[in-house]
């Protein structure tokens, strides 16, 4: 059997990383799981195509030329039809747009659409209309969170019938030696080898309100001179945050894009994930497995992650006096952190894995597959 999965790519984060986990995935379970990377002319994503293939993994790029590229629904039909999968697989706005149309004039059998995120634009109109018009076409429909799949229901048009949750999952794998990485992590950055290190990883977009963590952490920091905030990432938003940070010196760090998560976040005291919104947040799965305490936004489907009050603390998002407080508790209570690390970790293995993830979807696609055949 053979799915092709399809998604506009401009850098490898948390919606990437679960897309090339999740093919893999399928891959060992005997499908043909392929991508097709949509790709613009000045990001040719060969970053993206070197993970896919160091995974045993086929990728085409297609580029897309402008904003309104026409001609890529036609070269995605004849792509599709070369490939004649069985199931084709959108994520993300500009895969649906076009990845779901050229499905159905290829002759596809059928077609599911992910749904990774709840960006508020999907709530206005002529998105809205858009969307629904979509689910129209789609078979059915892959919400990462509750959250999302409400959302998607309320928001886009799609039919409950057609939804199903599925969460992201991640490889168990044993914990990296949080000593042994903090160790490195301290005198990599020069910290003091004895610091509390206090964690940012994202796009620095306002999404992820990267401006309040920085604020939460001036208010707590002439309290707490042992703490350092890390922000590993890039985005728009850089210099403002750097101007925001600079009154506090070196007690800020931003490390740019870093390509040893697992071992930056095995190097934290705490995981901050202070968004605006959050289809899922990746991260704190990752952050979980290296036994992480988080404090995060009690925003979209973040609490269905963080057990607040087990695993970390959750705050209302733009908040930063409930911030600093969270933050002001686990900077004081080291027992607490690595209490509410090792539950997050629990929480994890029996809720998040990578092969729950890779079952739930494929079976997902037979389900949908029978049901075609029986219409037939």
């Amino acid at each position: 059997m053979r799915v092709v999965h399809i998604m506009k790519i401009k850098g490898i984060a948390g919606a990437e990383r679960h897309l090339l986990l999740l093919t893999a995935g399928q891959r060992q379970r005997g499908w043909d799981a392929q991508i097709v990377m949509l790709a613009n002319p000045d990001q040719p994503m060969d970053d993206m195509l070197a993970e896919a293939g160091a995974r045993g993994i086929p990728i085409r790029r297609l580029v897309i030329h402008s904003r309104a590229d026409a001609g890529l629904l036609w070269r995605l039909r004849a792509i599709l039809r070369d490939l004649k999968p069985e199931v084709v697989h959108t994520h993300l706005q500009h895969a649906d747009l076009f990845g779901i149309p050229a499905a159905r004039l290829a002759g596809a059998p059928v077609v599911v659409s992910s749904r990774h995120n709840d960006d508020p634009r999907r709530r206005r109109l002529p998105l809205r209309l858009l969307n629904r018009g979509l689910w129209a076409l789609a078979d059915g429909g892959i919400g990462i969170s509750e959250a999302l799949t409400r959302f998607t229901i309320a928001f886009e048009g799609a039919s409950s019938g057609k939804m199903r949750t599925i969460y992201y999952g991640v490889a168990i794998q044993p914990p990296l030696d949080s000593s042994v990485m903090r160790r490195r992590l301290r005198s990599e950055l020069g910290l003091p080898p004895d610091c509390v290190t206090v964690g940012v990883a994202c796009r620095l977009v306002e999404q992820k309100g990267v401006a309040y963590a920085v604020e939460a952490f001036r208010r707590v920091a002439p309290d707490y001179p042992d703490a350092y905030l890390l922000i590993a990432g890039e985005g728009p938003l850089r210099p403002a945050l750097e101007q925001q940070a600079a009154p506090l010196g070196e007690r800020v760090r931003f490390l740019g894009w870093r390509h040893d998560i697992p071992a930056f976040l095995a190097g934290l005291n705490v995981l901050l994930v202070p968004s605006l919104w959050e289809g899922f947040g990746l991260i704190m799965l990752e952050a979980m497995a290296q036994q992480v305490a988080i404090i995060g936004s009690a925003v979209s489907a973040i609490p269905e992650v963080v057990a607040d009050g087990e695993t970390g603390l959750l705050v209302p998002p733009r908040d930063p006096d409930a911030l600093a407080g969270a933050l002001a508790r686990l900077l004081a209570d080291a027992p607490l952190r690595q209490h509410m690390g090792l539950l997050g970790r629990d929480r994890l293995e029996a809720r998040f894995s990578a092969e729950r993830m890779v079952s739930e979807t494929t079976a997902l696609y037979a389900e949908l597959l029978a049901r075609r055949g029986r219409r037939e």
